[in-house]
């Protein structure tokens, strides 16, 4: 097999992407068209679908940025292919993140592709690795909310606008999230490399818990009730409105009752 050819199997779209791609498509369209007999399962698989898609697209950023800046070997391990499988952490990167929109309602930041730093030359090339993956949550949230700040929300179905809202609200959390400076997520990621030794040094021991720390913390009222007043006045920053977001949190979980404002 030829250096050419090998790139070019390194990234070739996985069907395993695709698979989910077109369950999205599918199910998008049973959203928009009220085909399917229960608004609330097909949003709940539309957005599920749409979720997974995204955290695909976050790994690949930084996977097609380090390719750009100098990790050639990224391809070789299946990163340039949107194959969710081939992360580092699989239940890290996709299960387990998709069981806090189910039971949580937010985007938590997934695993991480494993990235050769020896091979990246550049504090600033360091940093845009590490911003790249928010940044694709960033681009996915105006793309959700763009029929809403444009006010181009004619002839849009309620139940779609409500999906929109609520896959949006998914992607504003994560970026805020993930750009958070504490060790383990992709915001430590962004000012580490400007940071000395020493304090790298103290810092390391405790890397592997900041996730953790951060999730705990969500659950403390004062810093529960200040990240969410945070998202929500993005989320007006992006022309959603707020009961669109919360009954497309509501439809999402089809197995609860649905307040009757929401029913679509």
């Amino acid at each position: 097999m030829t250096t050419a050819t090998a790139r070019s199997h390194e990234r070739r779209i996985s069907p395993v992407f695709l698979a989910i791609f077109a369950v999205m498509a599918v199910t998008g369209w049973a959203v928009w068209t009220g085909f399917a007999s229960s608004a609330g399962l097909a949003i709940f698989l539309f957005v599920t679908s749409a979720w997974i898609v995204s955290l695909c697209l976050h790994e690949y950023a930084h996977a097609r940025t380090a390719l750009h800046s100098g990790d050639i070997t990224v391809g070789a391990k299946g990163y340039l292919t949107l194959n969710p499988l081939a992360y580092t952490h699989a239940v890290l990167s996709i299960i387990l993140p998709v069981l806090f929109v189910i039971m949580g309602g937010i985007g938590l930041p997934g695993g991480a592709v494993f990235i050769e730093q020896g091979r990246i030359r550049g504090r600033w090339k360091h940093s845009l690795i590490s911003a790249a993956g928010p940044l694709a949550n960033v681009l996915f949230a105006i793309v959700c909310t763009a029929p809403f700040w444009l006010d181009a929300l004619e002839g849009v179905p309620l139940a779609f606008q409500y999906a929109l809202a609520f896959l949006a609200f998914l992607q504003v959390t994560a970026a805020l999230l993930n750009f958070l400076p504490v060790p383990g997520l992709d915001g430590y990621g962004v000012v580490e490399p400007w940071l000395s030794y020493k304090i790298k040094r103290q810092i390391e021991p405790y890397a592997p818990y900041g996730f953790f720390v951060v999730i705990a913390l969500l659950f403390v009222p004062a810093v529960n009730g200040a990240f969410f007043d945070a998202i929500d006045a993005l989320m007006r920053a992006l022309g959603v409105p707020e009961l669109s977001r919360y009954c497309g949190s509501n439809l999402y979980r089809f197995w609860q009752e649905t307040p009757d404002l929401c029913e679509v």
